[in-house]
């Protein structure tokens, strides 16, 4: 007897060995590390296939967002960023609980990610994929933080208007180039502690990884301000 799988939201479990059915929470936990997995893969892969240039890397990064963005957005929202799903606690827009759930599936895929690159290539390739800063650490801190309050401030914007609803995924891809093209070469441009958790954790480089988990998460919270006094005119604490 064929089986087939049926999506909706009800819990898993099959009926007459025939179908299986999937929750919304656990399609969303699944999204996000599938979203995760394909963007360090890829943009690990584009590192690795494009010598380290600067336009490969930053597109390469770019696409892989949109991929998993278009892919698997609808599913979860489309985080792919324990910093991007902090702004996302911090605007009301999911729970606590949420956002410690959608950090451990993000972080499972990306490390999966990270041995995805292993396996096609060796650990000291994958530990050039790694985020390391070329700047002191307070200037690498100062980068991350920023860049990845500009990152949430666009996400933020976008995922609310109805004005841009037809381009949010390019919209968010495209500011990610931007950041790329901009930052790549000073801290890795990694705005997202899990990408950057990946790489080191496999190809065991954590040379300043405190970095890229303060800067992100510094900088999601001052997205979060900064989107609310600007386009919302106020900042509700949680």
């Amino acid at each position: 007897m064929r089986r087939h799988a049926r999506i909706d939201g009800s819990n898993v479990r099959a009926r007459g060995g025939e179908e299986w059915v999937l929750n919304q929470s656990k399609r969303a936990l699944g999204a996000e590390f599938l979203g995760a997995f394909v963007l360090l893969f890829l943009g690990g892969l584009s590192i690795i296939a494009g010598g380290g240039d600067l336009l490969v890397v930053a597109f390469g990064f770019g696409f892989a967002l949109l991929a998993a963005l278009y892919a698997f957005g609808e599913v979860s929202g489309g985080h792919f960023n324990p910093a991007v799903s902090l702004a996302a606690y911090l605007s009301k827009r999911i729970n606590a609980a949420t956002m410690v759930q959608y950090w451990v599936a993000q972080t499972g895929g990306f490390v999966v990610a990270g041995l995805g690159l292993l396996i096609v290539s060796d650990r000291d390739t994958v530990a050039a994929t790694a985020t390391v800063p070329s700047l002191d650490t307070g200037g690498a801190l100062l980068l991350e933080a920023v860049l990845t309050a500009v990152f949430v401030v666009v996400i933020l914007t976008v995922t609310k208007s109805n004005q841009f609803r037809g381009s949010v995924f390019a919209a968010i891809s495209l500011t990610l180039v931007g950041i790329n093209l901009a930052a790549a070469p000073l801290t890795g441009a990694s705005v997202n502690p899990g990408r950057t958790l990946g790489s080191a954790v496999i190809g065991s480089e954590y040379t300043d990884i405190w970095v890229y988990f303060v800067g992100p998460l510094l900088g999601a919270a001052l997205g979060w301000i900064l989107y609310g006094l600007v386009t919302v005119g106020k900042v509700e604490a949680r």
